[in-house]
């Protein structure tokens, strides 16, 4: 109706002026992702961020020892190979700068390699310093690891092919569970488990240094064991698990930049200890570890064209169809036109590869 009366031209201009007025009375970060929203909205490619000048900002990292002087650390260091022949509870697997990354959770560890092929006693350990790790995320530049049970952010930085560890975070809320780095705003995000709270990364390119620029809290996520998030077109999704008190399991939709939350997506009891949500072509793909009873046995994977179908119970149940079942799928991951599984309780099965053609799932293998 507002096209019928003012036209086009006047809509950009009308979503200009809302892209604008906020930028008059808000902080920076909410500013970009407004604006990246408007140039999606009117088709256009988003702006890339304006660099991190370090002017405001919460916290800035603590360096450590090696921190201080990198390259004397680095020519000090020597890698260590890793010891075992099996993954223990592996729960993230990447690839960034040609280098694979394994977040070998119960071992305590991280470990690299240049090829997927290597068998594990051929891998290298980036850290065994960190408690129950999950995830791991780079700029390209710095890489960054939540240590989850001791409360800590663990940064890396690559000197002469070395990663030495130069800084940290702590009390960084309970239990961080989750990090992404995400190009469009320049920012690494780490998803605090326990306490409903995102907190908001950026680096001083300049020097590779680290700042807490932002902290965003959902108060009603507060206490609810929630082990991840995803960022699709701009917006920030959260599968909810299971808590004490048994709120009713949902997934929620929420603006990136404010954290309101924009649509809540019920689902069943049987999918409410969900563990991830990601995006594949034209499905939501849901990992989930357990049922609202805490039953780790109907662990499973499921996909849906549309959150809206989920309480109905209109999703397609993937897990022992394509995968082995009866193991517990945990998070997704991708490099390329290739997917990655991890999950647990299947001793020989713990890393998956797959790919998805049209929304078939084919070339599923076993990795580790």
């Amino acid at each position: 109706m507002i096209q019928k009366f003012f036209g086009k031209k006047y809509i950009c201009i009308l979503s200009l002026v809302f892209v604008v007025l906020p930028a008059c009375f808000g902080c920076s970060k909410p500013t970009a992702s407004a604006e990246v929203s408007a140039q999606k909205a009117m088709g256009t490619p988003a702006p890339a961020p304006a660099p991190f000048d370090n002017k405001e900002f919460i916290e800035e990292s603590s360096l450590t020892s090696a921190g201080e002087d990198p390259a004397a650390a680095a020519s000090e260091y020597t890698p260590i190979k890793n010891y075992d022949s099996k993954l223990s509870v592996p729960t993230y697997v990447t690839q960034i700068n040609d280098i694979w990354f394994i977040v070998d959770c119960y071992h305590n560890r991280v470990i690299y390699s240049d090829s997927l092929e290597k068998p594990l006693e051929e891998w290298d350990i980036m850290t065994s310093d960190a408690t129950r790790p999950h995830t791991i995320a780079s700029d390209g530049n710095v890489y960054m690891i939540d240590d989850t049970d001791n409360n800590r952010v663990l940064i890396f930085e690559k000197v002469d092919d070395k990663f030495i560890h130069t800084q940290s975070f702590y009390d960084i809320g309970i239990r961080p569970h989750y990090t992404v780095y995400d190009e469009a705003t320049d920012t690494f995000y780490v998803w605090s488990s326990m306490t409903g709270e995102l907190f908001c990364f950026r680096t001083d390119d300049s020097t590779n240094r680290v700042y807490l620029t932002d902290k965003r809290k959902i108060d009603s996520l507060d206490g609810i064991y929630i082990r991840s998030f995803s960022i699709i077109d701009g917006d920030i999704y959260l599968v909810s698990g299971v808590s004490e008190e048994g709120a009713e399991a949902t997934v929620l939709q929420c603006d990136l930049a404010t954290f309101e939350i924009k649509q809540v997506y019920a689902v069943p009891d049987e999918l409410a200890g969900m563990v991830q949500i990601t995006r594949i072509q034209d499905y939501y793909y849901i990992s989930v570890s357990t049922d609202k009873a805490g039953n780790q046995d109907v662990a499973t994977i499921v996909r849906t064209k549309s959150l809206e179908d989920l309480a109905a119970g209109e999703y397609e149940d993937i897990y022992s169809t394509y995968f082995l079942g009866g193991g517990t799928p945990y998070y997704m991951s991708s490099v390329g036109d290739t997917y990655f599984l991890t999950e647990h309780r299947l001793a020989d099965h713990a890393l998956w590869s797959f790919k998805v053609e049209d929304n078939e799932i084919k070339d599923v293998q076993p990795i580790f």
